[in-house]
């Protein structure tokens, strides 16, 4: 059976109901009839079985611009033929390009300063140049040029990373071979990432949890269920665990503690390492980004002039992998590490309008906020220039009135089932009930915080 087109949907956006369509015809002839109610319910309010036919989302993730106009104008100038369909949205083309340009005005890569780094006169005939210095100039400002294109492009391709982390862990770098292994697993996983992927909305009752009960229908699948003392009494029958469930790559994107118990300690602790050097490399681009800008620590409320965009991609995956990283401690029964190493979450940034109505609504700041300012900054902790224990966050916890282990501060964040709810067509997290308005109102900047373009219909 051919699941690469539900493989590809983990490297996209798609909606839930998008997704719950595509498995219709996977799994409806596997399906006891309350599952399959179940799933087409979800699937009635896709795009293909909706009125609409349309909707106003995006289907990706925000994808870096590529560098294919700056490489073609330096083939130009050097000279240097190009493949004719090769485009150059990776990095890696980009920096195979400069390795090849970079040697023909003898130049060495990242070497861009240019009262520095540029050849005299003397120096480019002893490499062998026959250049002006006004055409080896401009050659030399063209492949700075491209270098800088390059780090931006770096730059970008790392905090899309960061976003898909933060929305669904690692099932992203899951390989079609693992996928593909078991149906329903994929099915689960497939779905449950869309739910993940889910943007957040402009409210202040807080946001759509991502396990809905066709998730917790697909997971069942997997997992078996036990029915309840009634529903035995009606007749319902228990359902085995499936002996095919791919545990292993549920984890990547659902490593709850009943999930990662499925997994060997080996797989346990080859996930504990991934996540291990993904909080590595989170804090060092955390304590950049916060280096970056003068972020409100005791409020974490947006001001003029900072780095929203790229501080909440870092916190939501530095959180993502925090969590995953304590579900992984407690699986592996090592969860006396917490005693002595137990770096806070990174709250995200909110935007002084909702923070206003939260006012409005007569609640106060989210007390994690007062649990984040207490503790020393997770970056310092993993440093080994702060300390930060069990202790320590069990008492800013108390201090701010939060359970430590309900909140997920020290322990596996609990969750139940939610109903099943379409997902709402929005214009920077505000809903709007037709998608054929939202683009228009998105096309004019409405609700972007900018100067809106006012609608003109004739």
């Amino acid at each position: 059976m051919d699941l690469r087109p539900l493989y590809e949907t983990l490297q996209q956006r798609r909606r839930p109901e998008d997704i719950a369509d595509l498995l219709l015809p996977l799994l409806q002839d596997r399906l006891t009839p309350t599952q399959l109610a179940t799933l087409r319910r979800a699937a009635s309010h896709s795009v293909r079985q909706s009125v609409w036919q349309y909707t106003s989302l995006l289907e990706t993730f925000r994808t870096p611009v590529g560098a294919t106009q700056q490489v073609q104008q330096s083939a130009v100038l050097f000279g240097v033929p190009l493949p004719a369909a090769q485009r150059y949205d990776s990095a890696d083309e980009v920096a195979a390009f400069l390795r090849q340009i970079n040697p023909l005005i003898g130049k060495q890569y990242q070497a861009n300063n240019y009262r520095t780094d540029r050849l005299d006169r003397a120096a480019r005939t002893a490499a062998g140049l026959d250049l002006s210095k006004r055409r080896y100039n401009k050659l030399f400002r063209s492949v700075r040029h491209l270098e800088e294109k390059l780090q931006r492009m770096l730059r970008e391709w790392r905090k899309l990373e960061l976003e898909q982390v933060a929305k669904h862990g690692l099932v992203h770098d899951l390989s079609y071979e693992v996928f593909a292994r078991d149906l329903d697993s994929a099915a689960f996983i497939a779905y449950y990432t869309a739910r993940c992927n889910l943007r957040s909305e402009f409210t202040i009752d807080g946001q759509q949890r991502p396990y809905d009960e066709v998730a917790d229908m697909l997971f069942q699948r997997c997992a078996g269920t036990a029915p309840s003392t009634v529903a035995r009494w009606l007749g319902a029958a228990a359902q085995p665990a499936s002996p095919t469930a791919n545990w292993w790559a549920i984890a990547h994107v659902y490593p709850a503690p009943h999930v990662l118990a499925q997994l060997s300690s080996e797989q346990q602790g080859q996930l504990l390492g991934r996540w291990t050097t993904f909080l590595q490399e989170a804090a060092t681009y955390l304590r950049d980004v916060w280096a970056r800008n003068t972020f409100a620590r005791q409020t974490m409320i947006v001001k003029r002039g900072d780095d929203s965009s790229t501080w909440n991609a870092a916190a939501g995956a530095w959180n993502k992998a925090r969590d995953n990283w304590i579900n992984l401690l407690y699986a592996l029964g090592m969860e006396f590490v917490l005693e002595e190493l137990c770096f806070g979450k990174a709250l995200r940034l909110m935007a002084a309008d909702v923070a206003a109505w939260h006012r409005s609504a007569g609640q106060g700041l989210d007390p994690n906020t007062q649990v984040w300012a207490a503790l020393p900054l997770p970056w310092e902790v993993f440093a080994g220039t702060a300390t930060c224990t069990r202790a320590q966050v069990a008492a800013a916890c108390q201090q701010a009135g939060l359970d430590p282990e309900k909140s997920g501060w020290l322990a596996p964040r609990p969750h139940g089932v939610v109903k099943f709810r379409p997902t709402p067509e929005l214009v920077h997290g505000v809903r709007i009930s037709n998608p054929y308005l939202a683009t228009v109102l998105k096309r004019h900047r409405y609700f972007s915080g900018k100067a809106a373009w006012p609608l003109h219909p004739e």
